[in-house]
């Protein structure tokens, strides 16, 4: 008799996971609450125009993504981002400023002082932290670089990666290779240097120098492609509602359109998001249940706008810009999509991805979205030197974004691990453990299938 898994959500690490174990002779249920898969990988047209309202690309960190396209007949839909979207751009004091991507770049650059250039030469004397565990992001970067690369570069990649604070955000627990590189090897250029051998013997490649990647009908192409691979295997409209012990299995109790019903599972994984399974799981284990439950996911607004490109002055090279707090502007920074990946919008036109809110600035959410959107636009026409209104204007509102690593985030996945070790057969994965891009969800997957497989293999 086959082994049943059962998996809850059919988000990018819910399919791929199911696809690998598909390979085996298991027997698969995917328990999805949404009518669609994909979770927050939502790809819509929008008069010819293609709008991410999630994810508006991947980072081919992993061979696994190759592997996918390939078993999966993506190829004729699989593209690279353009040579321009290499190119990013900062706001300061009003003005767009080129990262600067080499060390003559560097000297050039009018993005650092003079004072905050001389800093990052400090940075490979400076030692080890004795907190690594419990320090934010932003000491550790103030103490490595100095407080402008914090401010300037720092907070709002921080911004454009989590929607959130570098305060806030743990280093060990939301940039692990970063904290990794002062721990293993004293310093950060040190580090890089030695780490690319190693990483190459891993056939990794590290997310700086990673492909960007997606489809020409946006990032939901994946889900669906796995969705029609698998469709007997997932049932939508599917909510989980408790999980109880039986046998040397589990009892996972649901509602499909309403309708209860369960269903065993000799191994299950859930990978819904961390506020759902809390609810799912306050009966079960209250200790996991309010862990979860405290992960904090900020509210963000994803606005797309798009324009004439004869009525932009400003020269579209690159793959956008992103917003330092410290510059006081009503969105955290906006995606150049359509010089991303080109075949986004007619050739006369261009579109943008701008984003709104995160922990940064959660309170803008305290008035309505249509006072807000007309503020975001005006700022953004201002950077962008733009003087017509938008030809396009559509938006999505997402209550609870990015699961928040902050400070002390490794309680939760100490937690995690002896949550498993206490409940054998019974697996946790999604964006709240062990990254949150899509790239780190498929690399994931292969390790959650592997763990997943031994375990039914042994018993």
């Amino acid at each position: 008799m086959k082994k049943r898994i059962v998996i809850l959500g059919a988000g990018v690490s819910g399919l791929t996971t199911a696809y690998w174990l598909s390979k085996e002779n298991y027997e698969i249920t995917i328990l999805e609450k949404k009518d669609v898969v994909g979770g927050s990988m939502e790809s819509v047209l929008l008069n010819g125009m293609l709008f991410d309202r999630g994810p508006n690309s991947g980072l081919e960190t992993t061979p696994l993504v190759q592997q996918l396209i390939e078993e999966l007949h993506l190829k004729d839909k699989f593209q690279y981002g353009t040579k321009k979207g290499n190119k990013r751009y900062i706001l300061r004091d009003g003005k767009l400023h080129a990262l600067p991507m080499s060390p003559g770049a560097l000297v050039k650059t009018k993005l650092y002082s003079t004072k905050g250039k001389l800093r990052l030469l400090a940075e490979p004397f400076i030692g080890r932290s004795k907190d690594g565990y419990y320090q934010s992001i932003a000491q550790f970067v103030q103490r490595r670089l100095g407080r402008e690369f914090l401010d300037y570069t720092i907070n709002p990649f921080v911004a454009g990666v989590y929607a959130g604070k570098p305060e806030e955000l743990s280093v060990k627990s939301a940039f692990p290779k970063l904290y990794a590189l002062e721990e293993n090897y004293g310093g950060l250029i040190v580090g890089t240097v030695r780490s690319i051998r190693e990483r190459k013997k891993r056939k990794e490649i590290a997310k700086q120098s990673a492909k960007m990647f997606s489809f020409t009908e946006g990032m939901q192409a994946l889900p669906l492609a796995i969705y029609k691979k698998m469709k007997d295997n997932i049932i939508l409209n599917a909510a989980a509602t408790s999980v109880r012990k039986e046998g040397n299995g589990y009892l996972v109790n649901y509602t499909e359109n309403g309708e209860r019903k369960s269903i065993f599972a000799d191994a299950m994984l859930s990978t819904i998001q961390a506020f759902e399974l809390s609810e799912v799981m306050r009966d079960y284990d209250g200790i996991l249940s309010n862990r979860l439950n405290s992960i904090y996911h900020p509210p963000v607004m994803v606005l797309f706008l798009a324009y004439k490109v004869a009525d932009i002055p400003v020269p579209l090279d690159g793959f956008g810009f992103l917003i330092p707090a410290i510059e006081n502007s009503s969105f955290l920074g906006a995606l150049w999509n359509s010089v991303i990946f080109e075949d986004r919008t007619p050739p006369d036109t261009a579109s943008f991805t701008l984003f709104v809110g995160g922990s940064r600035n959660a309170d803008i959410f305290t008035s309505p979205i249509e006072e807000i959107i007309p503020k975001v636009i005006s700022e953004f026409n201002e950077i962008m030197k733009i003087k017509t209104k938008p030809d396009v204007v559509e938006h999505r509102f997402w209550l609870k974004s990015i699961p928040q690593y902050n400070v002390g985030y490794i309680e939760h996945e100490n937690y995690f691990d002896k949550f498993e070790e206490l409940n054998k057969g019974f697996f946790l994965s999604g964006n709240f453990r062990g990254g949150i891009s899509v790239g780190d969800c498929i690399k994931n997957s292969e390790i959650v299938c592997e763990k997943v497989k031994e375990y039914l293999n042994e018993n």
